[in-house]
């Protein structure tokens, strides 16, 4: 049967609705709502003790530029799955939320410094926003960089990617053992830790370093293997007639479903593990790509407060009693802009910035505290400590990060090589989904996962983060082949 040309060469067929009309019909709507609707219906509800201050109207122009921004990244002819999450996790971390927090005048973490520094703060996510877009738009004028056929493009190993499979296993396995069986990962976060501190892998410093190390190896080991299955799945045939594929896949199902699932495990992690399995499973689809920014919206906004039920038994769990539609957006996952805040008040009060000894901990996580003496605690519990907090777990946005470490213009430098570096990557997921279709290309499975991992990245400390990046890395740098022997590779 002849194939008519013109499709392979991206001519629709005749009575096709074109991909440009369909995005032309959900611009309006979209744009009204991410950039109108959803803000002006926040700004309209009843408040308490807000204030339309400079910083109100700071924050509402931050809400309205990242709404645009995420409608662009809905609506882009191609996927951008960095950008897209950056702009998602802005839209809904650092401006509704925040929005809704200044409209009733209630905060979920305590802010202790004058309200300039809450109008500095957000004039410096502007900043930031801003220098990202800079940064996307000189990566668009770099010339993209041709796939050559077997030269240069990063390939999964077949034999190795079984030795990834069989860690995955262990790791999974050993995490559920010394943790006390599978019943425990469908408790609560809260029975996680206890099982934590029974199995003498809580207290000090170094058994905070076990504990994380346990969970790391236990939990992303599973899911690179799971991406790479099931990319390899979707793209081989040869992958769907292999029993051994397909009975490791489906292993990889069930102890991905105990060790990965949203009970157990941080809100944010599980995020990671939704969006990486999405854009791993359906490479090609606009129409995931486009539901999946647009529903997360959707879930962060009315789902993501209610999801903290899983943090604690029945005894401590205590439900959200509100009595005004925004209340759910003041709990303490959405404390970034306030946080920020802080740390601009922590430094001015003395302090200082840190010139780069905060990332320098962040790289250098596994250093113990007996071999690095004073090493910097993470940026969150820093400013926790300084403000006098019991909890000390709170948030420190990339923006709070880049700003202690190197003040304004580190943090806007440090902006615009992150939007020319999400720009490259997405631009670079393009070419390895649709030009490049080989089963075994590494950058087909690493973006997706780097966009779901990107929003506990911007949400913060980094040194929290940086344990299951150090797992991670290991486990590609494992398959990881630059051969051009066919034999060797995923096809």
């Amino acid at each position: 049967m002849a194939v008519d040309a013109r499709v392979g060469a991206g001519v629709p067929r005749a009575g096709s609705v074109p991909r440009a009309a369909l995005s032309r019909a959900l611009a309006v709507p979209l744009v009204l709502a991410l950039v109108g609707f959803l803000p002006g219906y926040v700004t309209a509800q009843p408040g308490g003790d807000g204030v339309r201050d400079a910083a109100y109207w700071l924050q509402l122009t931050l809400t309205v530029y990242a709404g645009g921004r995420l409608a662009a990244m809905v609506l882009a002819r191609r996927r951008r799955l960095v950008q897209g999450a950056f702009w998602l996790f802005v839209y809904v971390a650092m401006g509704v939320a925040p929005l809704a927090q200044e409209v009733i005048g209630q905060v979920p973490t305590p802010v202790v410094g004058p309200r300039g520094d809450t109008t500095a703060a957000l004039a410096l996510v502007l900043v930031g926003c801003a220098a990202f877009d800079v940064g996307a738009l000189l990566a668009r004028h770099r010339p993209a960089a041709r796939a050559r056929k077997g030269r240069g493009v990063a390939q999964v190993s077949r034999r190795r990617l079984w030795v990834l499979v069989a860690v995955a296993y262990v790791g999974g396995a050993y995490s559920i053992v010394k943790l006390g069986g599978p019943a425990v990962f469908f408790d609560s976060r809260q029975a996680i830790s206890e099982s934590v501190q029974a199995g003498g892998l809580g207290g000090d410093g170094q058994s905070h370093v076990g504990s994380a190390f346990v969970r790391g190896f236990g939990t992303v080991p599973a899911l690179l293997a799971l991406l790479f299955l099931t990319r390899w799945m979707i793209t081989s045939r040869a992958a769907r007639r292999s029993l051994p594929a397909i009975i490791a896949l489906g292993g990889l199902v069930l102890l991905n479903a105990i060790v990965n699932n949203p009970v157990s495990n941080p809100r944010y992690w599980f995020l990671t593990v939704v969006f990486a399995l999405l854009f791993t499973a359906f490479p090609r689809s606009p129409v995931m790509y486009r539901t999946a920014l647009v529903t997360g919206v959707v879930a962060a906004l009315l789902l993501f407060p209610f999801l903290d039920r899983f943090r604690y038994d029945s005894g401590g769990y205590h439900p959200v009693e509100t009595t005004s539609v925004l209340e759910p957006l003041t709990v303490k996952d959405y404390d970034q802009v306030g946080m920020f805040a802080n740390t601009l008040t922590y430094v001015h009060s003395g302090a200082g910035h840190t010139d780069g000894r905060q990332l320098a901990a962040d790289v250098f996580f596994f250093v113990p505290r007996s071999v690095w003496h004073g090493k910097p605690v993470d940026s969150g519990v820093r400013v926790g400590q300084w403000m006098g907090m019991n909890n000390t777990n709170l948030s420190s946005p990339l923006w709070a990060e880049l700003w202690l470490d190197f003040g304004p213009v580190g943090m806007t430098a440090g902006f615009l090589a992150l939007g020319y570096t999400a720009a490259r990557a997405d631009r670079r997921y393009a070419q390895r989904t649709q030009e490049d279709g080989r089963p075994g290309t590494v950058a087909a499975v690493v973006i997706p996962l780097v966009c779901g991992y990107s929003f506990i990245l911007l949400r913060g400390p980094l040194l929290q983060a940086t344990g299951r990046i150090a797992i991670g890395a290991l486990c590609l740098a494992l398959v990881t082949t630059f051969s051009q022997d066919r034999r060797r590779i995923l096809r």
